[in-house]
């Protein structure tokens, strides 16, 4: 399977979620703050809201099945890029090739923005829409909680931005500890809300998703180094500028890759029991390292 095709696939989970996410601003006051979380869910790969839709396919469900938890994945992940670049955290100009939110409209509007866009995913999950049983919705919710919070996503943050005034760069254990929580905590929830949905077993899609999780970041790492801004849609070099600890400044950029590589083999491996049904996702794996952007 190409790359092409991995593309048209995400896209294809991306309009669902899009048309989903739509609808519900559409019960929205028509306000600039809610113009801002529109503009934040524009764009990117979709890659978590397709891991939870493909993640329940897998597991016997309909793809639409996953619609109002992959869109509530997605709307949580735009929170958290808008709130990091804003001026007090990463300071970025540009997000998906086009003006960061506060620079659209101003920081008050972004911060609110995302703030909301964090409570709509909750909403979401906790629709009825979402799944039938209601202990399947709060097994999701209290699961976000964890992947978002201070022992997930937001750790991860802080970890990040600690590291920016510390007196010695991190070692590889601790960039990995606190990718796994910046990156890899939303991507983890995402691989195991499928099988979730499904009321199964989310232990390998769990592994396959922490896998591709640490897969992705180091990919993004190596794009800091390698990347075209235009391509990537948002500034390059900024780690190097830095000075941070990166995948590629600890293993080198061969090392890097290698890493990778062996990470999106770990990833295919936990998907061996459902046999020809997975191709997408170790399609989506080989995508992760290979992607431009």
């Amino acid at each position: 399977m190409s790359g092409t095709d991995v593309k048209a696939f995400l896209a294809q989970s991306a309009s669902v979620v899009h048309a989903c996410l739509t609808a519900e601003l559409e019960e929205f006051p028509k306000v600039s703050i809610v113009e801002a979380m529109a503009y934040a869910l524009q764009g990117g790969k979709g890659i978590r809201g397709f891991l939870v839709m493909e993640g329940a396919a897998l597991h016997g469900l309909p793809r639409e099945a996953g619609a109002y938890a992959a869109a509530a994945v997605e709307a949580l992940h735009a929170y958290s890029l808008v709130h990091d670049d804003l001026p007090a955290m990463d300071d970025d100009d540009l997000r998906r090739g086009r003006p960061t939110t506060h620079r659209k409209w101003d920081e008050a509007t972004a911060i609110l923005a995302g703030d909301a866009l964090q409570s709509l995913c909750f909403g979401l999950l906790a629709h009825e829409h979402c799944a039938a049983d209601p202990a399947i919705r709060a097994v999701l919710v209290a699961g976000m909680a964890e992947a978002a919070g201070a022992r997930g996503m937001v750790y991860g943050q802080a970890l990040d931005i600690a590291a920016e005034t510390a007196e010695a760069p991190l070692t590889l254990d601790q960039i990995t500890e606190l990718q796994a929580g910046k990156t890899g905590a939303l991507i983890s929830w995402s691989g195991w809300a499928g099988p979730t949905l499904a009321a199964a077993d989310p232990t390998r899609m769990r592994h396959y998703a922490d896998a591709l999780g640490l897969a992705f970041q180091i990919a993004d790492d190596v794009l800091d180094v390698e990347g075209d801004a235009a391509a990537v849609g948002k500034a390059v070099g900024k780690d190097a500028d830095a000075g941070k600890a990166t995948f590629v400044s600890l293993l080198g950029l061969d090392g890097a890759k290698a890493r990778a590589r062996d990470l999106v083999t770990d990833a295919c491996d936990a998907l061996t029991p459902y046999g020809d049904k997975a191709e997408r996702l170790r399609a989506l794996a080989q995508y992760v390292i290979e992607r431009d952007r």
